[in-house]
């Protein structure tokens, strides 16, 4: 394969020799989403030891599409930039039926942003990235490979984890449990949770191929997808450029494959060739899948806190898997923190519950529209898809009945328990903006911020930094207007002021901390 799959060194653990003392949290997984837990709870002053059954990272290229709100959340983690660098960007969307265009789609079409809408990076970069930032931060994050978890126990105000070793068993305790384990949780099975949802019987094939040039080349990268093209009669196909001269293909197959039969080189050659023509390849990595779109009812269980894939799953069309389990750990790294030092009550860690879920449901939403609408169950089904896309090509309203896979956005907060007031941001995401030779994302995460422009001057409130810009640019005034915003940590704004006013901004962040009602 292309990528080089060095393993991670094991080191026995103490425990294996002496009791350990309890530990502020145990992180079960060392995917990105673990790894990203562990940066996040770090970077807030929060040790964590995170357990993984294996010592490399994840096998084939997996989670590729990483949206512009994730990598906001991987910069303040550490990892932006590298990521950015490597990475494919992209924000334009190609729609086709047969070998007929329908229409593209910008996602970014306006400037004054740090990131793109959009990039494309294997998840065996990610993972690599995130161990190396990790590693970087010793006294505060403890990774230990070839350390499976085996069975745990809620003690009520902690949890005791049991864990094998190539050199034998050991225990460790732990105020906080989080499960980060990937969508097969062992975790979630010991617990006996349901995880309730859709599955989709459709098998689709996923292909890394290795060729210098796609025959579709364009000036910049784009996402290209098929419906029933004249290479894959009947069916829906995906094209996905990558770094490494790697590109993403996936081919719907149908409910009768038989994956075993398929993922083969004698299945998957004439597929690709059908494809790229007499363009030379290598076949990186390939596998055959079928999905379902589901999610835990409660992502918190006491002690026991599910994130990513753990707690709910989606189909990969649209991007929501990754960058849903990213701000799973944007929502709940803060809180964590603060509860943990006091600085909140226990109850804020319902809030992520609250949030998240919601979250998830909106992306399974979008998650299963989309793979309905790609694979029609009946003729009705198939008549109306079909109509929709041969009037797309003129008609501009149909455009928005096309689903192909609703791109990864951040969930609003509108109205929910920690924001204050009605203001039509509040509650939203933050949105970039130019700042002072720098960037408004690099400024307004990962610490409560009070955003406040011109004339008006921040007041002095316990817990929260001020954040000044005494002429806003272009795009900062367009974006924000007038007034001041309260920031959440991980960049949702929670309140809004027409003036700066300490008591009104101190009852917010009171409330977005879960300290009042």
């Amino acid at each position: 394969m292309a990528y080089d799959y060095a393993p991670f060194p094991y080191t026995a653990p103490p425990g294996l020799t002496a009791p350990e003392q309890r530990h502020p949290v145990v992180i079960v997984g060392a995917g990105p989403i673990g790894l990203a837990m562990a940066i996040d709870l770090a970077q807030h002053g929060v040790a964590s030891v995170v357990l993984d059954d294996n010592n490399v990272v994840s096998v084939g290229s997996r989670a590729i599409c990483w949206a512009k709100r994730t990598l906001e959340i991987f910069d303040r983690l550490g990892v932006g930039t590298r990521m950015l660098d490597k990475g494919v960007t992209w924000k334009v969307g190609r729609l086709f039926h047969g070998d007929k265009p329908v229409y593209s789609f910008d996602l970014l079409p306006e400037e004054g942003h740090k990131y793109p809408a959009f990039i494309n990076l294997q998840q065996y970069y990610v993972e690599q990235y995130l161990v190396e930032r990790a590693q970087e931060l010793p006294d505060l994050i403890d990774l230990r490979f070839l350390n499976k978890v085996t069975g745990h126990a809620d003690k009520g105000d902690h949890v005791v984890i049991d864990i094998e070793t190539p050199d034998g068993p050991y225990q460790l305790e732990a105020d906080y449990y989080i499960a980060a384990e990937g969508a097969a949780s062992p975790t979630r099975k010991r617990m006996d949770l349901p995880f309730e949802g859709q599955t989709f019987e459709e098998h689709f094939l996923i292909v890394d191929v290795e060729m210098e040039k796609s025959p579709f080349e364009t000036d910049s990268p784009e996402r290209w997808f098929w419906f029933a093209p004249p290479f894959h009669h009947g069916q829906s196909a995906l094209l996905h450029k990558q770094p490494d001269n790697i590109y993403r293909i996936d081919l719907q197959l149908g409910p009768e494959t038989d994956p075993k039969a398929e993922a083969t080189e004698e299945k998957v050659i004439p597929r690709i060739k059908a494809i790229v023509g007499d363009t030379p390849f290598r076949l990186d990595w390939m596998s055959v899948y079928k999905f379902r779109c589901a999610k835990l009812e409660n992502f918190v269980h006491n002690h026991v806190l599910f994130v990513g894939d753990s707690a709910h799953v989606v189909s990969p069309f649209g991007a929501r898997g990754g960058n849903g389990g990213i701000q799973d750990v944007d929502n709940l790294g803060w809180k964590l923190a603060a509860v943990l030092s006091g600085d909140a009550p226990a109850a804020l860690l319902d809030s992520y519950n609250t949030e998240r879920t919601h979250g998830s449901a909106e992306n399974i939403l979008n998650s299963s529209r989309a793979t309905n609408f790609m694979t029609p169950k009946s003729p009705i089904e198939a008549l109306f898809r079909n109509e929709v896309l041969n009037l797309a090509a003129t008609h501009p309203f149909a455009r928005k009945l096309i689903n192909s896979g609703r791109l990864s956005q951040p969930c609003s907060l509108q109205g929910m328990q920690l924001q204050s007031g009605n203001h039509p941001l509040v509650g939203q995401s933050l949105i970039d903006a130019p700042l002072d030779g720098g960037w408004l994302v690099e400024q307004a995460q990962g610490a409560f911020t009070l955003l406040t422009f011109g004339e008006q001057t921040a007041p002095k409130v316990d817990g929260i930094r001020a954040l000044h810009v005494a002429t806003p640019g272009p795009d900062l005034a367009r974006r924000y207007g007038s007034g001041c915003y309260l920031i959440r940590p991980d960049g949702h704004i929670c309140a809004h002021f027409d003036r700066p006013e300490p008591e009104a901004i101190a009852a917010a962040l009171a409330r977005a901390k879960g300290q009042t009602q």
